[in-house]
């Protein structure tokens, strides 16, 4: 649909189920790389101005499962991560992962509720009330 393929995008030949990591360039609104949830190993490159337009193009999804901001200020990424970006969970200078410890899970629809941490079992809880008088 117009992205130019910059690395990957070819399933090489044997058995498997093996997908090597692609990248794409020139991704643009109305392209699945662009309007659908990406899982790896693949990247979009979305060109934009500035900051302001770099948040407003990650916010302008139905998807929020992860987002990652990679700056020198981290002062300033962990208020963009904090207050503007509309996602579940928001890495600063790191890439999404899970961990254990940590609630995980989406907004829009990219989910509801967590999985893992003390959050995420409570997900999994049915709690009854009993009431007597």
């Amino acid at each position: 649909m117009g992205a130019k393929c910059l690395l990957g995008g070819e399933i090489p030949p044997g058995e498997g189920a093996f997908y090597p990591p692609t990248v794409l360039s020139g991704v643009r609104p109305g392209m699945p790389a662009f309007d659908e949830e990406l899982f790896g190993p693949a990247a979009a490159i979305i060109r934009v101005k500035d900051e302001a337009e770099a948040i407003r193009t990650a916010n302008n999804s139905v998807f929020g499962l992860g987002a990652a901001i990679f700056t020198r200020d981290v002062e300033r990424g962990e208020r963009i991560a904090a207050e503007e970006i509309e996602a579940g969970s928001c890495f600063v200078n790191a890439f999404v992962k899970s961990d254990p410890r940590l609630p995980f899970g989406g907004v829009k629809e990219s989910g509801y509720g967590r999985e893992l941490s003390h959050y995420g079992v409570k997900e999994f809880v049915n709690i009854k009330t009993v009431y007597v008088k």
